[in-house]
């Protein structure tokens, strides 16, 4: 069966644009990411391929099939809410047979898929136990087996780990990758962790004020962002602001050169990662003079926090790495390698 399709969906709420104008391809077998700030319109996005919103225009196929108008529970797409929605006053067993039984499954045939799907979620032996004494894992593990029940061509998680702590919301993270990669389901997830994006999806759609702002794999997203929203929102960055005059850009007093596409007096904004960004005293393009404010030990990172003649500047070095040994106050040279620049355009001067 082919993937789905997204062809010029959009929903308003009356005056309200929540989601421009889209297309969308999910391909069959892949995890997807829609990721984006609140409100940005992905869990509408979301709604929308699910069948609880209906598109204000624009069509959506599922291979050969147009569901755009076929109510949710004809959809066959397992859905994962933020809340989980289990019935407390259930065994964990019932919760997952649940929708096998509303649609007429033998209870025994029901509860043996439940038990199936319990181990596929590593949950064996707590099918007679009640939701209150689950952990949060354990409930999210529930209702990720409870939406696989009907073997759902589609596989929807709208905000699935918010709910966790942070230790363990990594580890679901690498966990459900695993249990997606191994049913080779097609599964889209909702989520503004950019750590959860870039764990788990094969590719990242990036959302802002319901658009797209760009479609790339993790890698991609975060080397190549297609604008400066993708490359604040993705990661850590450096920016400033300034105006490209023949393969510089000049910020304040200072020129830094940096290749781009832009004529001579457009206004631009510069990017650059932190760990791209030098403390050294060599010899190149692009030296800034830089006084050292704070410094950051992350056990396997260290970030240097400076203040330059051209703003405040993030520098990070990965533990164990010859990098300076540097303290609050220290004077010393940070440099901003061109290659390792990236020019977007800037705001115009009104």
């Amino acid at each position: 069966m082919e993937g789905l399709v997204l062809k010029d969906v959009s929903k308003s709420f009356g005056n309200t644009r929540a989601v421009e104008p889209t297309d969308l391809t999910f391909a069959k077998g892949e995890l997807t990411a829609l990721l984006g700030p609140s409100g940005c319109g992905k869990t509408t996005l979301l709604r929308m391929i699910a069948g609880l919103e209906e598109p204000s225009r624009g069509v959506i196929r599922l291979g050969e099939d147009d569901v755009t108008n076929l109510p949710a529970h004809k959809r066959k797409f397992g859905m994962v809410f933020q809340s989980f929605a289990l019935f407390p006053h259930y065994s964990v067993r019932e919760n997952v047979a649940y929708s096998l039984i509303i649609d007429g499954v033998a209870k025994a045939q029901a509860f043996e898929k439940a038990n199936e799907l319990l181990e596929t979620v590593q949950l064996v032996g707590f099918g007679d136990r009640r939701i209150g004494e689950l952990s949060g894992g354990q409930r999210q593990r529930v209702a990720i087996a409870r939406a696989l029940a009907q073997e759902p061509e589609v596989f929807l998680l709208d905000e699935p780990m918010s709910a966790l702590d942070a230790k363990l919301r990594e580890e679901m993270q690498v966990e459900l990758r695993l249990l997606q990669q191994r049913l080779g389901i097609t599964t889209i997830v909702v989520t503004h962790d950019q750590r959860e994006a870039m764990t788990m999806a094969d590719k990242i759609v990036v959302m802002s004020n319901g658009r797209v702002e760009q479609i790339a794999t993790p890698q991609d997203v975060y080397h190549r962002p297609a604008n400066a929203f993708v490359a604040d929102f993705i990661g850590k960055a450096n920016f400033f602001d300034g105006v490209y005059q023949d393969g510089a850009v000049q910020v304040g007093d200072c020129r830094l050169q940096a290749a781009a596409p832009f004529q001579s007096g457009s206004p631009v904004k510069i990017a650059i990662r932190p760990e791209r960004t030098c403390i050294d005293e060599d010899p190149g393009a692009n030296r800034i003079a830089a006084r050292v404010m704070f410094v950051r030990d992350l056990g396997p990172l260290r970030e240097y926090h400076l203040q330059s003649d051209i703003g405040p500047i993030i520098v990070e070095y990965a533990a164990g790495e010859t990098g300076p040994s540097l303290a609050k106050g220290d004077a010393t040279t940070v440099r901003l390698p061109p290659e390792a620049l990236q020019v977007f355009p800037g705001v115009q001067a009104a």
